[in-house]
C-alpha cells in the first residue's frame, strides 16, 4: 500500500529548486523538476519586467495547469510585493511517487510557520528563515549551521532541522576600499556605524555576528527603488548580502569579505507529527542520500 505524505515547499525561489533537482536525482523525475524550474524563471522575469507578457496571467496559469492529471504540477497566483503588486504565477503543487511513498509537494509561502502550527510532519525551507523565527541571540557568534537545533527553544516549538540540500550562498560581508582593506568579524568589532542588510535579516545578522559585536551598529535598508542590494551597501558603506562569487559585489566596487555564515535550504520535521514510519522513510530518502551540505547534525 502506498503511503501519502504532505511535503511542505516553498512555492518560487532558489529553495524551491534545490528541493525538485533532489526529488528529481532520487526519482527519476527531471524532466517535470526542469519544467517546474524553467516556467518560475519565466514567471519571475515577467514579474520584474525582463521578459514580454505574450498572454494573460490567467491564459498562462491555464495553459500550465493540467487539473485531470495529479502528477503533473499545478500552479497558482499570489500578489507580488513590487511596485503595483503584480499578480505572479507560482507553484501549488505534485505528487511525486517513489518506493512505495507517495510525495504530495504542497506550496505554502513560509513552509517553516507552516511546520510551526502542526499542518505538515515534513518540510523545506531556508535554513535562513529558522534563524529569523526561533534562533536564540548569544554574544557569542553563530557561525555554522548544524549549530541550529542547539539554539531553537524546545518551549517555543517542535520544528527541527534534519538535514541540507547542499544549494550552499553565502552571508558575506562587504565593503567600500576608502573605508577598510579588508572585511572580517575582526573589523566589525572595532566598527560603530551603518551596516546595510536586507531588512528581513536583521535577528539573523544578530545571531550571526553574536550581540556582542551588533553592539554599536545601525542597520540600514536598501530603498524600495533600489534594483541590486551591492549598490545599496557601496552607497552605505559596509554591508551583509547574499553570495556566490561577489561579481555583482566588486561591479559596484566593493571588497567581498569574509563569509560569515552559510544559507542552504533545510529539510525540517515537527517531532510530534513525524512519529511515523512513513515520515520516517521520508526523513531516510534524504538523509541516506550523497549530499554536499555544510549542515552536520
Amino acid at each position: 500500500m502506498t503511503a501519502t505524505i504532505p511535503v511542505a515547499v516553498p512555492r518560487k525561489g532558489r529553495p524551491l529548486e534545490a528541493v525538485l533537482d533532489r526529488l528529481a536525482t532520487l526519482t527519476g523525475t527531471a524532466e517535470v523538476a526542469d519544467e517546474i524550474c524553467s516556467t518560475l524563471r519565466y514567471e519571475k522575469a515577467i514579474t520584474k519586467g525582463r521578459a514580454e507578457e505574450e498572454t494573460t496571467v490567467y491564459d498562462r496559469l491555464a495553459e500550465y495547469s493540467d487539473l485531470s492529471d495529479p502528477t503533473r504540477p499545478e500552479y497558482t497566483l499570489v500578489r507580488d510585493d513590487r511596485t503595483g503588486k503584480p499578480r505572479r504565477i507560482v507553484f501549488d503543487s505534485l505528487t511525486l511517487e517513489h518506493e512505495g511513498l507517495e510525495l504530495e509537494l504542497v506550496g505554502r509561502e513560509e513552509p517553516f510557520r507552516a511546520l510551526r502550527k502542526h499542518e505538515f510532519a515534513v518540510g523545506f525551507d531556508s535554513a535562513d528563515l529558522v534563524l529569523e523565527e526561533v534562533v536564540s541571540l548569544r554574544p557569542e557568534p553563530l557561525s555554522s549551521i548544524d549549530d541550529l537545533n542547539e539554539r531553537i527553544d524546545p518551549h517555543d516549538t517542535d520544528v527541527r532541522v534534519v538535514t541540507g540540500l547542499g544549494d550552499t550562498v553565502h552571508h558575506t560581508l562587504m565593503g567600500r576600499p576608502d573605508l577598510a582593506e579588508a572585511f572580517s568579524r575582526e573589523f566589525l568589532r572595532d566598527y560603530e556605524g551603518p551596516l546595510c542588510i536586507s531588512p528581513r535579516y536583521e535577528r539573523l545578522v544578530e545571531a550571526v555576528l553574536g550581540t556582542e559585536i551588533a553592539d554599536g551598529i545601525e542597520f540600514r535598508y536598501p530603498g524600495p527603488d533600489v534594483a541590486e542590494e551591492e549598490a545599496a551597501i557601496a552607497e552605505t558603506g559596509v554591508g551583509i548580502y547574499l553570495t556566490v562569487t561577489g561579481g555583482t559585489a566588486r561591479d559596484h566596487g566593493l571588497i567581498v569579505g569574509e563569509r560569515l555564515f552559510p544559507s542552504e535550504t533545510v529539510l525540517m520535521e515537527n517531532a510530534p507529527e513525524a512519529d511515523c514510519e512513513a515520515v520516517q522513510r521520508v526523513k531516510a530518502l534524504f538523509n541516506g542520500a550523497a549530499i554536499d551540505t555544510d549542515l552536520a547534525i
